[in-house]
C-alpha cells in the first residue's frame, strides 16, 4: 500500500460533521479530510510501522495524515532533531499532543524534550513541554520527589506565554503533579495562592483553573492518584 493509496483510504473514511470540528480548531479546510481518530488507529494498525511511509503521510499537507503519521513512525528510530524538525509544522494543539503522547513518551529520552523547549518561542514546542511533564506524572510509576521539585521550578521559571493553547498546558501539567499525592497537592496549591497575588493575567488564569480542581482532590480505592472529589469514584 503505498501512501498515495492511503490517501485515498481517508479520503472515502472522510466525515464532514467531524471535518467540520477540526476546521474549528484552525486547521485549513484544504488540509483537512475528517477522519476520526479512532478510525487513524485502525488503518495504521493495517499499515504497519514505516518510517518511509510516515514520512511521505506527513508532507503530504493533509493534517490527518500527519496525526496517521504520528501512529505509524519507528519511533526508536528516529533522532532527537527528526521529531524537533517534525515539531516545527505544527500548528494544532491536537497534534502537538498526539505526537508528545503517541511518539515522545515512548523513548526514554522524552525529559531531553521538555528540557529543550520549555523556553522556545515556537507555541507548540513550548506547550509540548508542559504536556511532557503531565504526562510524564501520570505514566513514570517510579517518578521521584526531586525530579517532580525540578518539573515545578521550570514551570514557575516559565509562565511567559499568554497564548491559550499554552496556557491550558500548563494547568495540565500543574493539576496533574497536585494529583500525584497530598504533599504535592499542597505544594501545588500552595504555587498557584501565589500566583493569584500576581497582577499578571497569565498567571491568575492558570492558577485559577488548577485551584478549582485540585481544592476538591480525594483519594479512591484501587487508584495510586488522586482524583476529583466530583468523578463517580470520587463519591461517597
Amino acid at each position: 500500500m503505498t501512501s498515495q493509496d492511503i490517501i485515498e483510504k481517508l479520503k472515502q473514511e472522510s466525515s464532514e460533521k467531524y471535518k467540520a470540528n477540526v476546521i474549528k480548531m484552525g486547521i485549513p479546510e484544504e488540509n483537512s479530510i475528517g477522519v476520526p481518530t479512532s478510525q487513524l488507529r485502525t488503518i495504521a494498525k493495517n499499515i504497519g510501522k514505516s518510517n518511509e511511509i510516515a514520512y511521505e503521510l506527513w508532507n503530504s499537507g493533509y493534517h490527518d495524515a500527519k496525526l496517521l503519521a504520528v501512529l505509524v513512525f519507528e519511533v526508536k528510530k528516529l533522532s532527537f532533531q527528526d521529531i524537533n524538525q517534525l515539531m516545527n509544522d505544527v500548528i494544532s494543539w491536537d497534534l502537538c499532543n498526539f505526537i508528545c503522547k503517541q511518539m515522545i513518551m515512548k523513548r526514554k529520552d522524552y525529559d531531553d524534550f521538555i528540557k529543550q523547549w520549555i523556553d522556545s518561542n515556537h507555541v507548540y514546542k513550548k506547550r509540548a513541554a508542559f504536556v511532557l511533564i503531565g504526562s510524564a506524572v501520570i505514566k513514570n510509576k517510579t517518578i521521584t520527589h526531586d525530579t517532580l521539585d525540578q518539573y515545578l521550578y521550570l514551570i514557575q521559571t516559565h509562565l511567559d506565554c499568554d497564548h491559550e493553547h499554552v496556557k491550558k498546558a500548563v494547568s495540565y501539567a500543574l493539576r496533574e503533579i497536585g494529583k500525584k499525592d497530598f504533599e504535592y497537592n499542597e505544594k501545588v496549591l500552595l504555587m498557584v495562592d501565589e500566583m493569584l497575588q500576581t497582577q499578571n493575567k497569565t498567571q491568575v488564569w492558570i492558577a485559577r483553573d488548577v485551584k478549582k480542581e485540585l481544592e476538591n482532590v480525594v483519594e479512591a480505592k484501587g487508584r495510586e492518584r488522586l482524583i476529583s472529589r466530583q468523578s463517580k469514584m470520587g463519591e461517597s
